[in-house]
């Protein structure tokens, strides 16, 4: 540890980290822009890409995104900590194979377990074969490798070949206001490229901190899923500046990235599960409180969060009727808020009602926490 290294409080690593997310404002970044910044928005539950998009960027067209997605300029592929990502094609391709550690060992440490004396990496090749023959589910998938390995678990052999192969989840599922099945082929049938080759994880280091820094060692290993990244911050050291937080942890940060200091507002946001700004960190005090923390997860769900002064204070719902015509918005914070708080979540919540229901009857409702 750097003792020496200025200490940045909890409020200046908040603004540091909202600047750098879109979140302080809304940005007039394109979407794949702002993609490709975000180092891919995590979207294990379909659709969410939209939501966070609408929170960070200026006028941004749901139909155009889901048009582009639809023709491939967006994949939906699992990458950092072997989750489901929304990315640029041309990400998807670089960065499956940097993170290929972070998918195989998981997989031996669970599903592994399930395949003693299994050829996996023949597992992967038929796999290979059969989805891109046809996009399968992974229940279709492991009944399709079954019969070539008799009385191995088909829920493996399928989970084999998605921690080995680049699977896309291909539309209709994640489209704008439709879905599908999870039906996967390889990225590189998908695309009609190969993996790109040669990207170091010095890269993605620094990708990572210009998006989410000032950052630790920890912090950079939790969101990305890989390990021994201590060599990797070494190398980089000399074109880093360092700080320290309250508890004397070390942090790193691009020389030239926005540090806004503390004192300014952060609007209101309203963010959708397992939304970026809140899996980045090991130590994610600096955005949502272990209380606060407690309460938007239930049995490996999360709920969609709303920010108010830069903070997760409440959770969100919207339910809407299309029959009836209706959208409702209800919100139910953690502890009391603001009156200047509460208007600007009622102003931003007009916002996302418009957003998700266009033309639809409109109400906003404040619930018991």
């Amino acid at each position: 540890m750097t003792t020496d290294a200025p200490l940045i409080s909890l409020r200046a690593l908040n603004r540091a980290l909202l600047d750098r997310q879109m979140l302080l404002r809304r940005s007039s970044l394109t979407a794949a822009q702002a993609v490709e910044h975000l180092v891919g928005l995590q979207t294990q539950v379909p659709g969410t890409h939209y939501t966070a998009l609408f929170a960070r960027l200026a006028g941004f067209d749901p139909e155009d995104f889901s048009r582009r997605l639809e023709a491939r300029e967006f994949v939906r592929v699992s990458l950092l900590r072997s989750t489901i990502h929304t990315v640029t094609a041309a990400d998807c391709l670089a960065l499956r194979p940097v993170l290929r550690a972070a998918h195989e060992r998981p997989f031996r440490s669970n599903w592994g377990r399930k395949l003693p004396g299994v050829d996996q990496e023949a597992v992967a090749r038929r796999a290979r074969a059969l989805v891109e023959e046809s996009p399968r589910t992974f229940q279709e998938l492991g009944a399709a490798l079954a019969p070539e390995w008799p009385g191995a678990d088909p829920q493996a052999l399928a989970q084999c070949a998605r921690h080995h192969l680049p699977l896309v989840q291909v539309p209709p599922r994640g489209l704008w206001r439709r879905g599908g099945a999870a039906r996967h082929t390889t990225a590189e049938s998908w695309l009609g490229a190969p993996l790109a080759a040669g990207l170091a994880p010095d890269a993605l280091v620094l990708r990572y901190l210009a998006a989410f820094g000032p950052a630790s060692v920890k912090d950079a290993q939790t969101w990305s899923g890989l390990t021994r990244l201590r060599e990797v911050f070494d190398r980089l050291a000399p074109g880093l500046v360092r700080y320290r937080d309250a508890a004397g942890v070390e942090l790193y940060d691009l020389p030239d990235a926005p540090r806004p200091g503390e004192d300014g507002p952060a609007p209101a946001r309203f963010l959708p599960e397992y939304d970026n700004l809140l899996i980045g960190h090991a130590d994610r005090t600096r955005v949502i409180s272990d209380e606060a923390k407690s309460r938007t997860w239930a049995a490996n769900r999360a709920f969609p969060v709303f920010l108010a002064d830069g903070f997760v204070r409440g959770l969100w719902r919207l339910e809407a009727d299309a029959k009836a015509g209706s959208a409702t918005l209800s919100l139910t914070p953690f502890g009391p808020l603001t009156a200047g708080e509460r208007a600007g979540l009622e102003e931003e919540g007009v916002r996302l009602l418009a957003f998700h229901a266009p033309g639809a009857a409109h109400d906003l409702r404040w619930e018991a926490g």
